[in-house]
């Protein structure tokens, strides 16, 4: 009985009695090769996902303020007049909700606040984010971490304008941006377990009445 071998080491003709079994080599070759792929793609693809760095996997939400149950001890008014300003604020606690309402004098001061005092650890979060609506105007998200320059408070603000209709706004820590006054001022590194005082200020360098509605506050 003659045998003829093929490259890949497989008869391809073999006679057995009366029966002869007729097969090519790479049908038995390619399914193997194919399934050896697809675990290749798998254990690549899970290492990867194991070596990602802890800063970018998900972080817990942390609630700062829901004001369905407001302590109003904790919040305060803080307008331009301690410069000589002529704007107001006023806060409502009601519906659910904290509301920041007034006017603003761009001459002698142009600004007005609410903050809230209490202390935070912000250490595993990579910002704050709320829920708020508003009429179009420009706010300042502002943290207080205890830093002060020649005993001048030096608030960390970043900037956001809310629509009128109710939506989540994240505020990165590493957008904030350090002043005094009003006046911009090199300040070090967030001390993020360090926060005593968080809150809203307006200074858009506009004059009219404003209006914002905070829902909730976590940090994320």
């Amino acid at each position: 009985m003659a045998r003829r071998r093929v490259s890949l080491g497989i008869y391809s003709n073999v006679k057995w009695g009366e029966m002869e079994i007729k097969h090519r080599a790479f049908f038995l070759v390619i399914p193997a090769m194919r399934l050896l792929l697809i675990l290749s793609i798998f254990l690549v693809a899970a290492c990867s996902f194991n070596a990602q760095p802890q800063s970018n996997r998900s972080r817990p939400t942390m609630a700062i303020f829901d004001f369905n149950t407001p302590n109003p001890a904790e919040w305060h008014i803080q307008n331009d007049g301690v410069m000589g300003g002529k704007s107001s604020g006023f806060m409502d606690f009601s519906d659910g909700a904290l509301k920041f309402t007034g006017e603003v004098v761009t001459e002698g001061g142009g600004f007005t606040s609410v903050l809230a005092t209490k202390s935070f650890d912000f250490s595993e979060y990579a910002g704050v984010e709320v829920r708020v609506r508003g009429g179009g105007r420009t706010f300042e998200f502002a943290i207080d971490d205890g830093i002060r320059s020649q005993g001048r408070e030096v608030w960390r603000q970043v900037p956001f304008t809310p629509t009128k209709e109710w939506t989540w706004i994240k505020l990165p820590f590493e957008r904030l941006a350090a002043s005094v006054h009003g006046e911009p001022y090199d300040a070090p590194m967030l001390n993020k377990d360090k926060i005593e005082k968080i809150g809203f200020y307006i200074i858009d360098g506009q004059d009219g009445p404003f209006r914002l509605e905070v829902d909730e506050i976590r940090g994320y």
